[in-house]
């Protein structure tokens, strides 16, 4: 199982709507979203207010192969809110 990490810019954002208008690679096993894969900080808004500016929260995407992940890696990269995207292991 390999494993890709990204960094999902949520500003002008309410809760997790920026993570739900990303479009997924069609291969992957498990995808995860949320400030334990990392954050910009702890939001200091009310939940239903938008997010500020520069912030950014985490998500993890779990595939089969080291192949599959690097392929990932690239469909995220082309969406304009991913900033960063890895593969950890």
């Amino acid at each position: 199982m390999s494993v890709v990490k990204l960094k999902i810019d949520v500003s002008g954002t309410v809760g997790d709507e920026a993570w739900r208008k990303l479009k997924q690679y069609d291969e992957i096993q498990s995808a995860a979203f949320g400030p334990q894969f990392g954050s910009s900080a702890g939001c200091k808004h009310p939940a239903n207010a938008p997010h500020g500016k520069g912030e950014w929260i985490g998500a993890e995407i779990r595939l089969q192969t080291p192949l599959l992940a690097q392929y990932a890696v690239s469909h995220y990269l082309e969406q304009d809110r991913v900033l960063d995207a890895d593969v950890i292991e």
